[in-house]
């Protein structure tokens, strides 16, 4: 369900766009413009129902990368903009980088980094309102690099108090971890009881322990 809009993103309309489920993408990189989305269909990850394989738990373990929160928030979303061989194309064009850049100075979007030698090798960022946090796009240069920050992120936000990661769309991808499709109707009341509640982003430590994350995300409630 989506509808155009004109070329700057003004942030009061962003932070009410996604209390009432909408979200921007550019058609394209080049793309002044963007176009609000509300999906039919809602790929959503409920936290208490997170889950990961064990091969990448493995991988978790042998710790091959410094875990960073908030350092590199713009160079992170500007990797995620970038063309690669399997992805020609993105959806984040200049006014999403300006508006999610200052989304993050406002203390309402974050990233979480991938280190390895002083080099950003992967990361992913999102939007964190009440108990919800919105995932936006992730990157990868290195093998796992994307979904260990994943990883670190279902942690932190389960420690932090918060009731579900939006993915915004389906896809196999995010469905080892527990992603789930709802309809729209479904997801709108999700979405009001998680505005309605206070979680904290900052509730885990910038170096959380791995053992911490792993107990965080293979544990049940």
């Amino acid at each position: 369900m989506p509808r155009d809009s004109a070329n700057a993103i003004a942030i009061d309309e962003l932070i009410k766009a996604y209390s009432l489920g909408y979200f921007p993408m550019a058609r394209s990189r080049e793309d002044a413009g963007v176009v609000w989305v509300l999906p039919e269909e809602r790929g959503v990850l409920p936290l208490d129902k997170a889950r990961a394989p064990r091969r990448l738990l493995r991988a978790l373990k042998a710790e091959p990368f410094e875990i960073r929160i908030d350092t590199a928030f713009a160079a992170v979303i500007a990797a995620c903009a970038e063309e690669t061989p399997n992805r020609p194309d993105t959806w984040i064009n200049d006014a999403i980088i300006e508006a999610y850049t200052e989304l993050h100075y406002r203390g309402l979007a974050h990233s979480v980094e991938c280190w390895r030698n002083g080099a950003l090798v992967g990361g992913l960022y999102g939007v964190a309102l009440g108990a919800a946090f919105c995932g936006e796009s992730m990157f990868s240069r290195e093998t796992n690099a994307s979904k260990i920050a994943f990883l670190h992120l279902i942690a932190r936000l389960r420690i932090g108090g918060y009731d579900f990661i939006d993915a915004q769309f389906t896809n196999e991808h995010l469905a080892q971890f527990g992603l789930i499709g709802m309809s729209n109707d479904d997801y709108q009341p999700m979405l009001a009881r998680a505005l309605a509640r206070e979680a904290s982003f900052f509730a885990a430590p910038d170096h959380s322990p791995v053992a911490r994350v792993v107990q965080s995300i293979t544990q049940t409630s």
